[in-house]
């Protein structure tokens, strides 16, 4: 297997399977002699069980009885596959559920040797990548590495329906080692899904970019972008929000902090807090907007929001203890900024400056 050895070289192989993936036509079963049973799991209602004949970045086709269902990516939470090996359909699930530790120790017992099926292969090279670069974004690993094993998923695997998934993680990878440009290109890749959710998230993600590397023009472009899409969904209205958030940032960084503060205090005002990504970055951009007004009490209580309620997003938490670092002593409190820096370099090594 040869692994993609660079950004660029990554980059060609996603816009390729983008172009085949796009000439959409579904492969008929081929007249086995045995049943298949293949079993997708949609993120709502029943599993589908039949014999999956066509796999692409925008979709799944599963022939079911007598009928061939093409179902989209943006609903499939999970697949299993006939034959698949215990270890994958375990660390499948511990990745679904977050703990990527479990993930990769059950997904590092896979014999990818003894796998016949293509399919069932490039599942498991995803979901230990991903469990992989899960860690590294947390800053327990090591993100060359993390990025090295998702660029080689992408590069053996062309057609997979992770495709998407993966550039979004690609992109994040390289976000978070400061590399903006590639990101940008990683995220691009998602505005070109049949998926209007996907555009959106694309221009949130290519704002959020611009953002951290300073072009705030650029940023605040694409941010209005994504807010401005018409969409009622449900994961599109949340999309929305989560650009809002950011563009408040943005505000702040242009000297508009009050009027950045205004939008986030409608948004808090909505806020639901079983939405842990959501309502951090709410509290983060809060945070910032009110360190651009030299209010280091209210940033404190912003930051501490994030800290004391939502700290299992782990980027956005580390952020916040971070900010606190630096705020505690100006509100008469070092021994809390000690606090912090403790527990930033204990859950998240990678992260301490």
């Amino acid at each position: 297997m040869r692994f993609a050895s660079n950004p660029s070289e990554c980059l060609n192989v996603l816009a390729h399977s983008l172009l085949v993936g796009l000439v959409w036509a579904v492969t008929s079963a081929s007249g086995n002699s045995f049943a298949q049973v293949d079993r997708i799991y949609p993120i709502t209602g029943n599993p589908v069980v039949g014999k999956i004949t066509d796999i692409r970045p925008q979709a799944v086709a599963i022939e079911a009885g007598s009928a061939t269902q093409t179902i989209p990516v943006d609903r499939i939470r999970r697949i299993i596959f006939q034959d698949e090996p215990n270890p994958l359909t375990r660390g499948r699930d511990f990745a679904l559920d977050g703990d990527f530790d479990q993930a990769i120790d059950s997904l590092t017992k896979v014999d990818f040797g003894a796998i016949k099926r293509d399919v069932i292969r490039a599942d498991a090279m995803f979901f230990l990548a991903r469990s992989e670069a899960a860690l590294a974004l947390r800053g327990r690993g090591n993100l060359a590495e993390a990025t090295r094993k998702m660029n080689g998923f992408v590069s053996a695997n062309r057609q997979s329906y992770h495709f998407f998934k993966a550039a979004r993680i690609l992109g994040d990878l390289a976000v978070a080692s400061g590399s903006y440009e590639p990101a940008i290109r990683y995220y691009a890749a998602l505005s070109q899904a049949p998926i209007p959710e996907l555009k959106i998230e694309s221009d949130y993600l290519t704002g959020v970019a611009h953002l951290r590397q300073g072009n705030l023009s650029e940023a605040q472009s694409f941010l209005e972008k994504a807010i401005g899409a018409g969409i009622q969904s449900v994961d599109g209205l949340r999309l929305q929000k989560l650009a809002k958030a950011a563009q408040s940032l943005a505000l702040a960084k242009q000297g508009q902090a009050e009027q950045g503060l205004a939008q986030l205090d409608s948004l808090i005002a909505e806020i639901d807090l079983v939405d842990a990504e959501l309502a951090a970055s709410i509290y983060n951009s809060q945070g910032a907007c009110f360190e651009s007004l030299d209010d280091a009490e209210g940033a404190v209580l912003a930051y501490l929001h994030t800290h004391l309620m939502f700290s299992g997003q782990a980027a956005a938490h580390a952020e916040a203890l971070q900010r606190l670092i630096e705020l505690w002593p100006q509100v008469g409190k070092p021994e809390r900024a000690a606090q912090a820096r403790q527990e930033l370099q204990q859950r998240y090594p990678g992260r301490v400056k």
